[in-house]
């Protein structure tokens, strides 16, 4: 049983059973409208035949009167003596008003049936009060189109009680069968396509989105498979350099141990390796699919003071400061290697584009926030903020350094990047199921806020 709480207008079903229940009542509607037609008219010239006849057997018998009397029901006005309502409402079309009348039998209220009529050049208002008992005797066949009139009347509510119900049955079959091969192939399409080869075979509209759905899918699956392979392949290649370069600048470093100054080159060397080669790893897992990865516990403060940390060279030059904020230690399920990435990358912009004031990174038991107090997000930035390659950049002015933010254009001062980080960002956060977002600060800058499933 469909009840209106669940009767959902956007079901492709539910189309189809509204569709002819609608197309039913206006079937109805104009069977009904057809019918009213035609017993008004009939009625009319019933009347009006009924009326002229009356009209020349009155003359005939008293001669030219003012007003006719004529049982049941019928007076004729010569029109200067008709009522005033009557002249202005009377054309030469019978029309009907409802009035109260005194009878024999009491007071009833009917209907007033009158048209205007001219005979010779005088014109006459004749007038038929309704009712059935009135004017068996005098008109039966008025009144026998009375009675047929009800039954006829009657017979088509049955018959418009039944129209609906037919279209309320015939609407639910027929939907199941119309839209039971679109069912079909949602069914083969979350079945991993084990059926949906047959379904390419009809040649209905289904067989030819089945073919479209399929050979969609066949390329999907061969541009992932040369993704995990590219993927795979670049990681492959770059681990075995990566891993020559710290061995590499570990044996330089104990050679020069005696040198602070050449130490230092060292083991950024050594650093930035071991860096490139977390990133590859990340980069490999994302490329799985999430249900396969393991959520290891993973300390988000120790994360986010490592990254301050290990990018903390950015404001070497700059009178910001930066604090971790956090009333206790927390801790997510999630792999390190991803979280790391995601929070440097909105480290590393928060230290990038902030050139003076501070950086802070609040943690919660909801939610990571770093907010700074730089360059901030233009709104005509804000459509392309996760996209690919899409930098903000500052750009001074001979009279003043203006922090403002523009897109593509040429630039006196650059900062690094190549585009990717908050797009990469996004991505990790639609991996693990997170959610990032953006708000700009009143006093300036910005506030992004990673929140945990």
């Amino acid at each position: 049983m469909i009840t209106l709480a669940s009767f959902n207008l956007s079901s492709i079903v539910n189309k189809f059973r509204l569709s002819y229940f609608v197309f039913a009542i206006l079937l109805c509607a104009t069977f009904v409208s057809i019918f009213m037609y035609a017993e008004t008219r009939m009625e009319q010239e019933l009347v009006k035949a009924r009326l002229l006849q009356q009209l020349e057997l009155s003359q005939e018998k008293y001669g030219e009167q003012p007003i006719y009397n004529a049982d049941p029901g019928i007076k004729i006005y010569r029109y200067d003596s008709a009522p005033e309502r009557l002249k202005s409402m009377a054309t030469k079309t019978v029309q009907e008003t409802s009035v109260t009348a005194h009878t024999k039998i009491g007071t009833i209220n009917t209907n007033l049936h009158f048209f205007a009529y001219t005979q010779g050049g005088q014109e006459y208002i004749l007038t038929y009060l309704e009712d059935s008992e009135l004017v068996m005797a005098s008109y039966p066949v008025l009144a026998i189109f009375e009675q047929l009139e009800d039954i006829f009347a009657n017979a088509l509510r049955v018959a418009v009680i039944l129209s609906l119900l037919i279209a309320i049955v015939f609407s639910q079959l027929s939907s199941r069968q119309i839209t039971k091969p679109i069912l079909d192939l949602k069914e083969a399409v979350e079945t991993d396509h084990q059926n949906l080869t047959e379904l390419t075979n009809l040649p209905s509209e289904v067989g030819v989105l089945a073919r479209a759905i399929d050979e969609k899918n066949k390329n999907l699956e061969q541009y992932l498979k040369r993704e995990q392979l590219f993927t795979g392949d670049v990681s492959h290649e770059l681990r075995t350099p990566l891993t020559i370069i710290m061995g590499a600048s570990e044996v330089l470093a104990s050679q020069l141990a005696h040198d602070s100054h050449l130490s230092e080159f060292t083991n950024r060397i050594s650093t930035t390796a071991k860096e490139t080669s977390e990133i590859i790893s990340a980069l490999l897992l994302l490329s799985r699919a999430p249900e396969t990865l393991d959520a290891p516990p993973t300390s988000i403060n120790d994360m986010a003071i490592n990254e301050t940390k290990r990018l903390n060279y950015l404001l070497k030059y700059k009178p910001v400061t930066c604090t971790v904020v956090a009333a206790q230690e927390y801790v997510a399920n999630v792999r390190p290697e991803l979280l790391k990435m995601a929070l440097g990358n909105l480290i590393k912009n928060a230290f990038q584009y902030t050139d003076e004031g501070e950086v802070v990174i609040t943690i919660d038991s909801d939610k990571i926030v770093v907010t700074d107090t730089g360059l901030g997000i233009s709104e005509s930035m804000m459509p392309l903020l996760y996209e690919r390659f899409e930098r903000l950049e500052t750009r001074n002015t001979d009279d003043q350094t203006d922090s403002k933010l523009t897109l593509n254009k040429p630039v006196s001062n650059q900062v690094e990047g190549s585009g990717l980080g908050l797009s990469i960002v996004q991505r990790i956060m639609t991996h693990m199921d997170w959610e990032l977002t953006h708000q700009a600060n009143k006093t300036g800058g910005s506030t992004f806020s990673i929140y945990y499933r």
